[in-house]
């Protein structure tokens, strides 16, 4: 539930279960607050100056981080292919886009318009965020399936009691068959409060990570096992690009598939069919 109030300063209070994901129904919600009442009286800045682009993330850093309590990042500020107007990513995986005030914001996909039609500059960036996101993670952090010849790499948010993450791992073979190599990344659906966290946990602090993975997602027990690992980590960076359910399919492009997807449709998708 969200409550907003207004007491000499504005605040945007979420009240929530700690097993609940801020979501982005509510984030709409307390931005749209948050701009309406927080912002009135922000002076214009030189948009090519330093010092304004400091202010800029100064005022927004009081209207987005502060106001939520932390529960919203500003991960990057920068200039975005439209004059004076800057894009700005948030650590739910939104991209916002703001003037150099601070005073508005505008929440979508920013587009081209060209002759040829419209370019989505937003789903670009994103794309492209991802993808440097992704290649940032060690290899020894992932639990790899590799076919005899790779002809494409997948990265998989996953999730060992999902069902449709069991559903993609059963068409594990098939996948290799086609040359596709499965670089999965844990992602427990509630983060620590999830009843899978500490079962995936014991995957990847197995020694036979491969089969012990198997083996969770076949819904068989697994003795207990603690080490220093990337599972909250991995959660983190699954939530920074937009990733809200498993499985999620990362492709080489940083485009990102949300489900479970035939291993013909996706091996279509990624070319390696006639």
């Amino acid at each position: 539930m969200v409550i907003l109030s207004f007491q000499g300063k504005l605040e945007c209070k979420v009240t929530r279960m700690l097993t609940m994901k801020f979501s982005r129904l509510q984030f709409r919600l307390c931005l749209v607050s948050v701009l309406l009442l927080g912002q009135v009286g922000f002076a214009q800045s030189q948009p090519n100056s330093d010092a304004a682009l400091e202010t800029l993330r100064s005022r927004l850093s009081q209207s987005l981080e502060v106001a939520s309590q932390n529960q919203l990042q500003i991960i990057s500020i920068k200039p975005s292919a439209m004059n004076n107007m800057f894009e700005v990513e948030i650590s739910t995986g939104e991209l916002l886009y703001s003037d150099i005030s601070g005073e508005f914001l505008f929440a979508g996909d920013m587009f081209k318009a060209s002759p040829a039609g419209l370019e989505n500059l937003s789903s670009i960036t994103r794309q492209l965020r991802t993808q440097a996101k992704i290649a940032a993670i060690p290899a020894e952090e992932m639990i790899i399936f590799s076919p005899e010849t790779t002809k494409a790499a997948i990265t998989v948010f996953t999730d060992v009691d999902c069902t449709y993450c069991r559903a993609l791992h059963s068409d594990l073979q098939k996948l290799l068959d086609f040359g596709i190599e499965i670089r999965y990344v844990a992602y427990p659906r509630g983060g620590e409060q999830a009843g899978s966290y500490k079962k995936m946990i014991s995957v990847w602090c197995s020694e036979d990570r491969q089969k012990s993975l198997t083996q969770a997602k076949n819904g068989q027990n697994l003795p207990s096992f603690e080490c220093d690992n990337p599972v909250l980590e991995h959660y983190n960076l699954g939530n920074e690009i937009g990733i809200s359910g498993t499985p999620a399919l990362v492709l080489p492009d940083g485009q990102v598939i949300p489900g479970y997807m035939e291993s013909e449709r996706l091996a279509a998708l990624l070319s390696l069919t006639d």
